[in-house]
Parts: structure tokens; sequence; C-alpha cells
């Protein structure tokens, strides 16, 4: 339980102040935070409240989208909210194709000179940058890199203390070379973040949120967990749900829930 963090998004709506305060209530000494609700209350703030709090901020979510103008300025924005919130990893939403654009393998590849890019200023700020392989519904419209090997390849030219790669359960779960690409993470050093959520069926409207606590849905979550650990990792595991039932839950009540399912069908 002492890896367990709680991911700002599972409590959409609960206030940052109240947030801190009831992870502390709660024995919860691990975060992972969002720029939005960040920049809502302010970064300057956040960081002293989380400090004060004695909380450890585990990741901040997110950078990326490559395909948008102004893309380089606002990564290195989120390098240095990350570097001021004490956060280790930035994690990287690559962002779907180009307006009108078609080319797959040349969006994939842009995102993996993006990074590159990126990474001298995010090396001198302290900030790790983790690629995030989002399920393939998303592909158009969100992120390009659909799997964790894919995730891989594009962080490969670079060393795994500078990109790494985020194993999230609810985005890889599907893909039958999962386990060997977990195992190729740990021996490559990449694996920079573990997310855990479960998949529930049927998928709502949108499907962005579609995400479920751990044990609402279908998938092997422990067995995820067992594989990261047997490949090297021993970081936080984050509960990180969308879901607009949960969110119109009290924070409180989402954050015990949270606990109760990680300690089932995690830990």
């Amino acid at each position: 339980m002492n890896r367990f963090s709680f991911n700002q998004a599972t409590a959409n709506n609960w206030p940052m102040p109240e947030l801190v305060a009831g992870c502390v209530e709660a024995g919860v000494d691990k975060v992972g935070l969002w720029r939005e609700q960040v920049a809502e209350y302010g970064l300057t703030a956040t960081a002293k409240l989380v400090r004060d709090a004695g909380l450890t901020v585990t990741s901040l979510c997110r950078g990326g989208f490559f395909s948008t103008d102004g893309w380089f300025d606002e990564n290195r924005r989120a390098i240095d909210e990350a570097a001021v919130l004490g956060a280790p990893t930035l994690v990287l939403v690559s962002g779907g194709l180009p307006a009108g654009g078609r080319d797959l393998d040349a969006a994939r590849r842009h995102v993996g000179d993006a990074v590159g890019e990126l990474v001298p200023y995010a090396t001198a700020a302290g900030v790790r940058l983790a690629i995030e392989p989002l399920h393939p519904m998303f592909c158009s419209d969100r992120c390009v890199v659909s799997s964790l090997g894919q995730a891989l390849d594009l962080a490969a030219p670079y060393p795994p203390a500078a990109v790494g790669v985020v194993v999230d359960t609810y985005h890889i779960w599907w893909d039958d070379q999962v386990w060997t690409q977990i195992a190729r993470a740990g021996a490559e050093g990449r694996i920079a973040c573990f997310q855990v959520a479960d998949w529930i069926t049927p998928l709502p409207e949108g499907v962005l949120l579609g995400r479920g606590l751990p044990g609402a849905g279908c998938i092997e979550l422990r067995r995820f967990r067992q594989a990261v650990d047997a490949a090297g990792y021993t970081g936080p595991i984050e509960v990180e749900v969308f879901h607009a039932d949960v969110w119109a839950r009290p924070g409180p009540e989402v954050l015990a829930a949270a606990l109760a399912g990680y300690r089932e069908h995690v830990a």
C-alpha cells in the first residue's frame, strides 16, 4: 500500500486544498497532479500546499499534443511546472493526426523528433519525459502512439533517464504483446510511470470517460502489477480514473473507493 498514489483526475471536481487534506487524513502521501487544476489553484501555491502537507508529487499530466501549433513552448512550460512541483515525471500524450492529415507514420515520426527536441531542456530541469500510449480508439484525435511497443521505439534514441514510458492498464490491456513489451521496458529501464484503471463495458458516449475504479471492469490489474514488478519497477502506482459517475461522488468517498479497489485488485 505504500506505493499507492492518488491521481487527481480520479476525483476531478475535488478542490486542490480539500484533495490534499483528504489525502493526508487518509494516510496517502503520494499524488499525481494535472496542469489544469494546478493552474487554477496557482503553481506556486500548489507546490507549497503539497510540500507543507508532506505529499510527494509522482507525476504531472500532461505535456505532448505535438500536432498543435506552439507545442514546443507549451511543453517547455509544462516541464517548468513539473520542476516547480517536484514531479519527477511529465506524462506526454502525443496528440492525434494534424488537421486534415492522414499520414500516420509521419505523425509518429514527428512525435519522436519532438520528444528529442525537448530532451535537453527537460534534462536540465531534472524532469523525465514519459511517452504514454493510448488505446487505438484515440489514434486520430488524441494520441497516435497506440501500443507500448510503439512508445518504446520512440523513446529508444534517447537516454532512459531522460525519456521513459507510461504503463497504463486502461490503454494497453488489449495488446497480446503487452507482457513482452513490459519486460522489454524493464530491461531498457524505461518504465517511468505506472497507472491503473479498469475497463468497463459498455463505454459511455464519447469514450474518454470510460475508465473504472479498480475491480469495476475486466482487466487483470494484479497481473499488470506483477509484470511491472518483475520488470524491476518499484515506483508509485497511480489510480487514475475518468468517469462521470465517479466524479459526481464526494472526494473522500472516491479516495476511499480507490484505496479499497487498489488493495483488493492491484496490491
